[in-house]
């Protein structure tokens, strides 16, 4: 089923498909060290791969109907500052924002707005969400649209390394209160003070080499063993 491209806007965001005037800002926030520490963006990441991620992802998404792909804009800017895509089939979303616009609520409001499409116009009975756990930027997202906490479990599909990392996982059907729901981790119970809104999403590739851009989570480095608890004293 081909899906013609169309825009999503509300006063604070606009939505529509990336292009090829958008390959050099897609290069640039690839090369962020946080984009690469949460997503399985290529490294180095060069024109090609925005050539490729513009025609299999974003061209071909759009043309099979199976990912509709988003780039970021504020209204009546053609700069690229994110890119928010859903799949029909996996019913999940994902995301990663440029390091100029994080921490200004745009990721949050474009996540909003594919999610109210998805769960609407769309038909999808539920839209997911995942990333590797300790993404508080991507999670604070999540909760603030309203996606209800379902656990910590191995991602989907594998990272760099082959490895499947253990990721949040959240879901929200259309029926869900759009508010912050309870029963997210501790960290995640508050805003997060200059929340990066980096990427999510452990993502099937449609085909080889398809998923290399939206958020697929990296392994994050394993923390160093607790020191052993001294006996108890002998009276």
């Amino acid at each position: 089923m081909t899906v013609r491209a169309f825009t999503l806007r509300s006063p604070l965001v606009e939505l529509r498909a990336p292009d090829t005037s958008d390959v050099e800002a897609i290069v640039a926030a690839c090369h962020d060290p946080e984009t690469v520490r949460w997503t399985t963006v290529p490294t180095p990441y060069d024109r090609s791969d925005a050539e490729f991620f513009l025609d299999r992802i974003v061209d071909h998404g759009w043309a099979t109907g199976r990912e509709m792909t988003w780039g970021l804009r504020a209204p009546g800017s053609s700069e690229l500052v994110g890119v928010v895509s859903v799949r029909t089939a996996g019913r999940d979303v994902g995301f990663w924002t440029a390091p100029t616009a994080r921490g200004r609520g745009l990721m949050t409001e474009a996540v909003q707005l594919v999610v109210d499409w998805a769960l609407g116009e769309g038909g999808l009975p539920e839209v997911r969400w995942e990333a590797h756990v300790g993404n508080v930027a991507s999670a604070a997202v999540a909760r603030r649209v309203g996606f209800r906490y379902l656990g910590a479990a191995p991602g989907l599909h594998p990272g760099r390394d082959g490895e499947h990392p253990l990721c949040w996982t959240a879901r929200l059907g259309p029926d869900d209160d759009r508010e912050p729901a309870p029963g997210w981790p501790a960290p995640l119970t508050g805003e997060f003070p200059g929340a990066a809104s980096v990427g999510s999403r452990a993502d099937a590739p449609v085909g080889p080499g398809d998923r290399p851009h939206v958020a697929t989570p990296a392994p994050a480095p394993t923390p160093p063993p607790a020191p052993p608890t001294a006996p108890p004293e002998t009276p």
